[in-house]
């Protein structure tokens, strides 16, 4: 008798074990096979590796998403998959390095990897480009500061964990240069000087600032990891400024 259920366990198992992928898969919520590498060459002649998950309905507003030092772009899978769900494309990209280099002026260098991952967007044909945003994590979101003062075709910035000096990298001045367009400024109430920092940038500037906090003690990417209801946060956010419908 063992022997004759055995097969019949064994497949019904193994139809179980299938069957939410290919309910996912029907309904759009499995977007791993729409995960592609991109490869950009930024004007100083770095290289810039990340990936992007399309929007369904295109041409679709976008946005960059730039991680914490010593992370890599795959922290943003999950915030990256939500986007797309909500129909914005999704462009995670790399930092140039996985440590910090000695002198302050090559770390604020790196933000050229962000202009090149932009111009990357708004050249393709199913991207509007007037309709492109940046969030950065950590050292990520210093980063996007300082090309988006610079840089008009950024026109929403989400700032997750920011510092108004990190190693060097001080962006109170570009800040009030990005102007009136509009910002989001997350940070952990038990992540002090985040928390500092956000209070800060939020009075600096004269365009819309948005302020969200969190309770649990965590910086950047590791914040969203843990309290996932933020990333559904940042997907409203930039559905707004970037006039998603």
């Amino acid at each position: 008798m063992i022997r004759a259920f055995a097969i019949p366990i064994a497949l019904v198992l193994a139809v179980l074990a299938v069957a939410p992928r290919i309910v996912a898969a029907q309904f759009g919520f499995l977007r791993g096979s729409n995960r592609n590498a991109v490869t950009i060459r930024a004007d100083d002649g770095r290289t810039v590796t990340g990936f992007i998950v399309e929007a369904d309905q295109r041409p679709a507003a976008a946005v960059v998403l730039v991680p914490m030092l010593g992370r890599s772009k795959d922290d943003w899978q999950q915030t990256a998959e939500r986007f797309a769900d909500a129909n914005i494309t999704a462009l995670a990209i790399d930092l140039p390095g996985q440590s910090a280099p000695a002198e302050a002026r090559d770390l604020t260098a790196w933000h050229t990897v962000i202009g090149a991952a932009v111009g990357y967007l708004a050249a393709r044909s199913d991207v509007r480009a007037s309709a492109i945003g940046v969030a950065g994590a950590s050292l990520g979101a210093n980063l996007a500061v300082i090309a988006a003062a610079s840089d008009s075709r950024i026109r929403s910035l989400a700032l997750i964990s920011p510092s108004l000096d990190y190693r060097g990298v001080r962006i109170e001045n570009s800040f009030k240069q990005y102007g009136e367009r509009p910002a989001l400024l997350l940070a952990s109430r038990k992540d002090p000087y985040a928390a500092r920092s956000a209070r800060e940038l939020s009075a600096a500037g004269g365009g819309v600032r948005e302020m969200q906090w969190a309770e649990t003690p965590a910086h950047g990417t590791v914040l969203l990891s843990r309290e996932p209801d933020l990333i559904r946060s940042l997907v409203e956010w930039f559905r707004r400024t970037l006039a998603v419908n």
